[in-house]
Order: C-alpha cells, then structure tokens, then sequence
C-alpha cells in the first residue's frame, strides 16, 4: 500500500482535530453543532484513511477512543470492564457481511440474535452490592466517566433496591437514560414560559438534565431508563435470559428486544421498528443486533473499540446538514405568509429535500437563519422537513438578516403584521389567488351569503374554468355556462342561479361576514352592524371608533381596517353593490334596550315559513343567544317538524317548548 502524501496526512490530521472538537461539545458541553449523521460521516472517512495508510496510525486517533474525559465537575469513575461503543452498518450490504463474518468464524449455517432498538440517550453503567445501588457513572471516553449517583438516584425508574432472589453479592448494569418525546416537548415548554434557554432535542435534554450540579433539578425532569447489558456472577448463558432476569430484579428492559434467526430475521426486524418509529414516543437512531449466546460472545471476542459479537444497523438520518440558497414566502388558503427555505439537495429521512418550512419571521430571528446559511434539517417519517437550527459559525462573511416582503408575492396587497402576533397575512382576502377557494366557500356558506348549491366542488371546477376570480364574479354566471360544467344539468345550473339571485338580498351583518375580514365572525358582524347601521361609516371608521364597538377589540379592529385599507377589496365590493347586491339595516340599533337579551334558545327540527339560519339571526339581532344544546339555562327549544334528540331533553328538563307559530309571535311581538 501507497505511503500517504501531504495531502492525506493533512486530511487526517484536519479529521482529527474536527472530531476531537465535536466530541468536546458532544460529550462535556451537551451543545453539538452538527448532526450525527455528519458526525459519522467524518469519523468513517477517518477510519477509511487510516486503514488505507496503516503508517498514519496514532494510539490517540478519535478512532482508538469513544468520547473525552470526565468534566471536572464530577468525580472520576473508573470502569473495571470498559464501556465499549458499536460498530454502524448504514446499508442491508455491511449487515449482511456481519452474518457472514460471524458465521464463518463460529462455523454455523444459522446464528440467533437479539435484536434491540438503539436509543438515542446516555449510556450509563449502574454499580449494585447486595442488591443496592451505590455508584452510576456515565461512559465518558470508555474507560473512564462521571459519578453521577445523586442524580441517577432521583429517577423512578432506575430501583434502588433490586427485587428477587437470588440477588447477586455484585452486579453493574449497564443502559440508556433518555427522555420522552412528550417528556421534552413539556419540559420546553415550561422553559420557555420561564423565558429560559430550550433544548433542542431530547437527547440533548437528557444529558443537560443528567449531569446538573443539583439532582433536585434532575428530580424535576422526565427522564426514563432502558437496561441492555450486565456484568456479574451467576448470569444467565444468553443475552435474552440476561434480560428476562434483570426486569424479575425490577430493571425496566424495552418492550421491543426480540429473539430472531440469521440475516433474514435481523433485516425484518430492523424494517418492523423503522416502520413504527415515528409512533414511539421515544428517539431511537436505529436497531442493534447482538449475538444471543454468551459463549459465541466470547469467542468472537473485540476490536479495539468494539464488540465483533454486535453491531448497530443505523436509520437512515433524521438530521442532516445543507445550506439555505434562498428563503421565499408561500402564502395559504387562509393568506397566512410561511417563508420557506429553498435548499441545497441533501438526503434526510429516507427522501431527498430541497424545501423545508421556518414557520414565521418570529421563528426566523429565533433561529437566526439567513439566505446563504448553512443549517440542520430534520424530518421525521411524513412530516415536513422543518430547519432546525442554522450554524452561524459556519459563516465566511456577515450575511444580511431575511425581511418579510411588503407586498404578498401571491397577489401584490399590502401584508398585515399586527402586533404582538407571530404570523403575517395577506390583506386581499377577496383577490388573492391564493386564497380564492376558501374565500368563494366562506362568501356562500349559510352564515353569510347562504348560496344554496354552490359547493367546495364545484367552487374548484369554476376556479380552474377561470369562470370565477372573485365573489362578484358568480353574479356574472348564467345558467348556460353552469350547465356547462360537469355534473351540471340544467336543472341545478337553473336552480344555482336562482339561489345567486336570492343571495342578493342579505342583511348587513351578513355581508360583513362573507367578506371574511379576519377574526370577523357572525358575532362581531352583527356587532358593527348594529352599532353603524350602513356600510359606509364602517369601510370609513378609525381604529379608535372601531374599538369602540362590542365584541371588536385592538386585534380585530385593526383587521377591518387592513382589509378596506386594500383598494383591491374595496374594488370586489363595489362590484358586488353594482350586481346587485343588497343590504339592509339588522332589526334593532344598539340604541335602547334588546328585548331579548339574556334568554337563550335552542333550535331543532325544520321550518316552513324561514330558513333555521334566519331564524338564528333574528333571535340574536333581538339579543337573544342562540345555542346548539340543550342545558338548564335554555330559555325555550324552538322545535320544527322531525325535531331531533334536543326535544326529549328540553321535555325531560321542563323546559318551554316553541312551535313555529310560537316563533312567530315571538319575534313580531319584539
């Protein structure tokens, strides 16, 4: 073999250095800056090399060690047997030749396995005399960790007494300590309500939390323990007895170690665990594979940082590292503004991505991500793959921070930020492409424009014909171009214009709502139109006016405004005025006392003489509340033919009951 040149000894040595650097901060500071996946891309190169280049070797080479050294804020443990680390296979290749390998050397056509998840937390060696613990220690660099018996004695799953008999005179188990994903996304969130730095992942969480100077900080943590290994007299033969017999000690061992035979029984299960990892509750980063009997253990023996008995078969990687090439803003059904992050191809999670959302601006300057960044990305089973965190110091030059653009990319109206709010919209609700499905679907539901026949289908077909880019643009529809469209008869496009005539005639409250101006429900509708009486003085009223109104606060106000800010709003709705459509003043002003006020009323069943819709709008222009149960507070049940359930429950309550004549009376005589 060649003699390495300039170039490969400096490569190894740079290798070196990085490597030692990231287990610094993996290890003794718990604040990696790149993911595992990197990491052990790097440390593979690493091992490449020196094989290829045996007079490069170096006794102190990342490749000959596992982690660092006990940080001085904990006492130094030695461990009497060391806490070797795994070999990783990445592909069903590098399995296959890891049965192939054992077979030969024990001379078996068939070798039984446990296989266990890999979990992705601490590893941890418990020392028990006579059945109690008196020392945890953390793996460190192998040979070497931390005493962290305080803290480990503070998790409820870790026995500080062992169960059973016979218990033995010594035993160290060996584990992981890791912390639940819905442990994590609690403990986050308590930190950031207390404005305190967050953790970026559990593993992370768990090792900030294991190694704190005051275990009643450990204590106060969701932290969980796994057994996989033991040291001590009179164990079983096998890896499964060995943990059969540590759970009969009251050791918790996972529920997914298996017993399986030979290559086919290994890749069967690692694809069963990497098919439901996403519904653990867990982080694992692969499955690990173990001879079952001790003996073969034995007989295999190690490598100098690793059993040849096990090896760790990894996931494909959840985390990876690429670059941001530029950062652009999708806007949704609903105009909400979500910049996405345009990246370089990098292979995550099984697929190949090349977007990845940042949320909002508030999450942006949280991250501090910036065009030109080099950033993790994750992405778990089917979610989309988010930027979790960006890497400043990766940064050759100062790169300019990403500004929210003034103007929605989608339609070009004004974006609205209000304040104290994380999420910027677009403000032309009634042109924005974007949203003009969801806009059409509002402005004719049965609370606003009550279109009868025009449905989310047919909406889409009239959208994609480009028949319809606005509201105003369906009182343009004749029946000859509706029954055009598929599953449009004459029959129903006759009746659809029929319904588009009759939606002309509203009320003002519900025009206002079918606009859907942001946060404007039927509620606030009826409020401003109560409290203006016309359409003008709204579309003309300050914030402070608007403020003034019941049921419209800072934040909804300042809705209204935006929207009639936007002349392209202003423009759909006076070309709804000119096609007809009508409003008229609600039943009552807020001027005087509502004669209904404080009562509320149930409806059920069908009416002749209005529609359940008016109905409800003319009790609660009355001041009456309309609700959708029955309880001991309703005032009367207003029941139709074929009333449903509601009825036998005012009945059995003693509730008053209202025919549709009773209704009738009712509203004429308020």
């Amino acid at each position: 073999m060649a003699n390495a040149d300039n170039a490969v000894r400096a490569r190894v040595e740079r290798l070196r250095t990085e490597i030692d650097e990231h287990n610094y901060r993996y290890y003794v500071l718990d604040d990696p800056i790149i993911p595992d996946s990197e990491y052990d891309r790097l440390l593979r190169e690493l091992e490449r090399l020196e094989a290829e280049h045996p007079e490069l070797h170096d006794a102190d080479s990342p490749t000959r060690r596992v982690g660092l050294r006990a940080e001085s804020g904990f006492a130094e443990v030695r461990h009497e047997v060391p806490m070797l680390s795994l070999a990783n296979a990445f592909s069903r290749e590098e399995v296959v030749e890891f049965d192939r390998r054992i077979r030969d050397i024990i001379d078996r056509e068939l070798i039984g396995y446990t296989a266990e998840p890999k979990l992705d937390g601490l590893a941890i060696s418990l020392s028990y005399q006579s059945g109690r613990l008196v020392r945890a220690a953390t793996r460190g660099d192998g040979s070497s960790g931390e005493d962290v018996t305080a803290n480990v004695r503070t998790l409820r799953s870790i026995p500080l007494l062992l169960r059973a008999d016979p218990i033995p005179e010594r035993l160290e188990v060996r584990g992981e300590i890791f912390m639940t994903r819905s442990g994590f996304a609690e403990l986050n969130r308590g930190l950031a309500a207390a404005a305190q730095k967050t953790f970026v992942n559990p593993r992370n969480a768990a090792a900030g939390s294991l190694r704190q100077l005051d275990p009643a900080i450990t204590a106060t943590r969701p932290l969980r323990f796994y057994a996989y290994a033991a040291i001590g007299e009179g164990l079983p033969p096998s890896q499964s007895a060995l943990l059969q017999r540590l759970t009969t000690l009251g050791l918790p061992v996972s529920e997914l170690v298996e017993q399986v035979m030979g290559i086919d029984g290994l890749l069967d299960y690692y694809a069963r665990i990497q098919q439901g990892r996403d519904a653990l509750d867990f982080d694992i980063d692969g499955v690990v594979y173990k001879i079952d009997d001790f003996d073969q253990q034995q007989e295999l023996g190690r490598v100098s940082r690793a059993p040849r008995w096990a090896l760790a078969h990894k996931f494909p990687a959840q985390e990876e590292m690429t670059r941001v090439e530029r950062i652009d803003v999708q806007v949704g059904r609903t105009g909400k503004l979500t910049p996405v992050a345009r990246l370089e191809p990098v292979f995550v999670g099984g697929v190949t991505v090349t977007n990845a959302t940042l949320h909002n601006l508030d999450e942006i300057r949280r991250k501090d991500v910036r065009e030109g960044d080099y950033v993790i990305v994750r992405r778990a089973g089917d979610v989309i793959p988010e930027v979790v965190r960006s890497m400043p110091e990766r940064r050759g030059t100062e790169l300019p921070q990403w500004q929210l653009p003034e103007y929605c990319p989608a339609c070009g109206s004004h974006i609205e930020q209000v304040e104290g709010q994380a999420d910027a919209r677009c403000s032309g609700g009634l042109v924005c492409p974007a949203q003009r499905k969801r806009a059409l679907e509002h402005f004719a539901s049965r609370g606003a424009m009550d279109i009868e026949g025009l449905g989310s289908k047919l909406i889409d077909q009239l959208v994609e014909s480009n028949l319809v880019s606005d509201p105003a643009d369906l009182y343009r529809l004749d029946a000859g171009t509706l029954a055009g469209l598929e599953r449009m008869g004459e029959k129903s496009a006759s009746k659809l214009v029929e319904a588009l005539q009759r939606s002309k005639q509203v009320e003002l409250a519900q025009l206002l709502f079918a606009l859907g101006i942001r946060e404007v429900g039927e509620v606030s509708a009826r409020s401003l139109a109560r409290h203006f009486g016309a359409l003008d003085p709204i579309i003309d009223a300050d914030l402070e006016t608007l403020e003034a109104v019941r049921d419209v606060g800072p934040v909804v106000a300042a809705h209204i405004r935006e929207f009639f800010a936007e002349p392209r709003n202003r423009e759909v709705l006076r070309r709804l005025l000119e096609a007809g459509v009508e409003w008229r003043a609600s039943e009552l002003t807020e001027v005087g006392e509502q004669p209904l006020a404080g009562k509320t009323y149930v409806l059920t069943g069908s009416l002749e003489s209005m529609t359940r819709s008016e109905a409800k709008r003319r009790l609660e222009a009355l001041g009456a509340r309309v609700a959708g149960s029955v309880s001991g507070s309703t005032s009367a049940v207003i029941a139709g033919s074929e009333p449903g359930s509601k009825l036998e429950r005012a009945r059995q309550l003693g509730i008053d009951i209202l025919d549709e004549h009773g209704l009738a009376t009712l509203l004429a005589g308020n």
